[in-house]
């Protein structure tokens, strides 16, 4: 029996999350199979035998900021109370006008780092108003990325551009989400392959490919800060393990991708 830490997985509020779902599977045209809601992120993690998760906050615009942070907070220990080990990552929109304060907030709050998705608030990675926020967090907390895209109007996180800011920013933690860069991977092992403060995740990349391609693509980025992720809703803890467990992996392997790195890098206790 592993145990099993899922490093990736957003949720909604009730009133909207209905919504919010299909739209998330316009957006990238695929099924999502989840429900987005807190109750069913548990059910289904409960389901695929997961213990604890990070939930990652998303801000669309300058107004949802300090809500969206809140209402994680609060679901993390609401999930916390319900017996997982929960953690939280909170939003920050590129237009919100006091970065610092916030961060200053959301550190009060418990929430453990920053998440960034390029795609859906329109903006590049090394933009100079994200570049304000990588000075306020280096050395203080980590900047989880989504990654990649194949589109040619999506290319705001391209690997090329997370390598300049990290030559800009040398003490900042990055997690590249999506093996590196959803269906960007070859960028992903240019770019990325053995620099020190870049760990992965799994997340939306192993139903995109087959075991063998997920194999080479882990094997050169590295097992060793390499994390288990769902992207729930997009999918459930459930089948993305099915596709796990197909991977040519040692156990230590294993037990490492699928929990003690992902506790080791949010530098939680073990229950």
């Amino acid at each position: 029996m592993y145990k099993i830490f899922d490093i990736h997985t957003h949720i909604y509020p009730e009133a909207i999350a209905d919504k919010a779902t299909k739209n998330l599977g316009n957006f990238y045209n695929f099924h999502v199979d989840g429900a987005g809601i807190l109750e069913d992120l548990e059910k289904t993690s409960k389901e695929g035998g997961v213990s604890g998760f990070l939930l990652l906050s998303v801000a669309t615009n300058t107004h949802q900021v300090e809500k969206v942070n809140t209402t994680t907070a609060e679901c993390v220990k609401k999930a916390s109370e319900n017996g997982f080990i929960a953690a939280g990552f909170a939003g920050i929109h590129q237009d919100y006008q006091d970065m610092e304060r916030e961060v200053s907030r959301i550190s009060e709050l418990g929430l453990k780092g920053i998440k960034i998705h390029p795609d859906i608030q329109g903006v590049d990675i090394d933009d100079n108003r994200l570049l304000a926020l990588y000075e306020i967090i280096e050395g203080k907390m980590p900047l989880y990325l989504h990654m990649g895209d194949d589109r040619p109007q999506y290319r705001y996180s391209e690997a090329k551009k997370l390598l300049k800011v990290l030559k800009m920013f040398p003490k900042l933690e990055v997690v590249a989400a999506h093996l590196g860069g959803y269906k960007a991977w070859d960028d992903a092992i240019e770019y990325l392959a053995g620099l020190e403060n870049v760990w992965f995740d799994t997340s939306s990349a192993l139903w995109a490919m087959s075991a063998e391609r997920a194999d080479y693509i882990i094997s050169k980025l590295g097992t060793e800060r390499m994390m288990f992720g769902t992207d729930y809703p997009t999918v459930t803890a459930k089948d993305e393990l099915e596709r796990f467990f197909k991977l040519r992996l040692s156990e230590k392997q294993k037990e490492d991708i699928l929990y003690n790195n992902a506790v080791g890098f949010l530098r939680l206790n073990d229950k």
